[in-house]
């Protein structure tokens, strides 16, 4: 009996027509990076309690998340590259809302303020191009080297200012001294002007030392420590004497070594 074969329709779904894309389907970085500050819905459920804290790292968030947009709107308006004061404001807004969602936790951990230090540190040499006939501290080693010099003075700067924030003086002192040891790590460039970004870091970390000890009362024992380690940060830059000077005041010493900050 001969076998009877039926043949079979196989019913193929014509998928639905998909809407053209867009003309301008890339967008700029500032853009992504307001996307990324909007605040996500809180969620359901018996843990949904509102956070004080949370809602202050929100509110920081969003403070900074109008003004990026505000810059995205110019940048839209005008159609220009970003100029080198409106990269820095970029990175200084990118390294605060890092901060905005993750600060106080991290800035308390000097080993990990450390590690990021070491990194850029690291970073600067790496980018410095070797030659074996040349000077390589010269100006075009330099430029090379500029963008990590500017990410390592950014975080002396926003680093500190989070740890002013958190009125952890004592870390602040820490912090201070742990970076001027870095910074004294940099490259010495030949042109005098191109270590001028080196004296701005050493100027930066000593504001935020002399903000910490107008608040901050050390015991007699750690004040006397902290006052040879910032005797000893001065062989590097004379930024630090008014940080000294202050330090002498709180112990009630300035009498006895005024002369060693001369």
């Amino acid at each position: 009996m001969a076998a009877v074969c039926q043949t079979r329709r196989a019913l193929v779904e014509i998928p639905a027509p998909q809407p053209k894309i867009a003309a301008r389907m890339r967008r700029s970085y500032l853009e992504i990076l307001g996307a990324r500050l909007d605040p996500s819905p809180a969620p359901r459920g018996r843990n949904s309690a509102t956070n004080p804290k949370r809602v202050q790292s929100l509110d920081f968030g969003a403070m900074w998340s109008r003004g990026i947009q505000e810059q995205c709107e110019k940048m839209d308006e005008h159609h220009t590259p970003l100029s080198k004061q409106q990269l820095v404001q970029l990175i200084r807004s990118l390294i605060l809302v890092e901060q905005s969602q993750e600060p106080r936790i991290l800035a308390s951990d000097l080993k990990y303020l450390q590690e990021d230090l070491q990194l850029k540190k690291t970073n600067v040499y790496r980018s410095i191009p070797y030659s074996r006939f040349g000077s390589n501290r010269d100006a075009h080693c330099y430029r090379k080297a500029y963008p990590h010099l500017l990410s390592f003075k950014v975080s002396c700067q926003e680093w500190g200012q989070v740890l002013l924030r958190n009125k952890e003086w004592d870390a602040v002192l820490e912090h201070t001294l742990m970076a001027w040891r870095y910074t004294s790590d940099l490259p010495q460039w030949d042109t005098v002007n191109h270590n001028a970004l080196r004296e701005q870091c050493y100027s930066i970390l000593a504001a935020h030392s002399l903000t910490a000890l107008q608040h901050y009362h050390p015991e007699p024992i750690r004040g006397r420590e902290l006052l040879r380690r910032l005797k000893m940060a001065q062989l590097h830059s004379q930024s630090i004497v008014p940080c000294i000077q202050e330090l002498q005041r709180v112990l009630g010493c300035a009498d006895d070594s005024s002369m060693d900050t001369k």
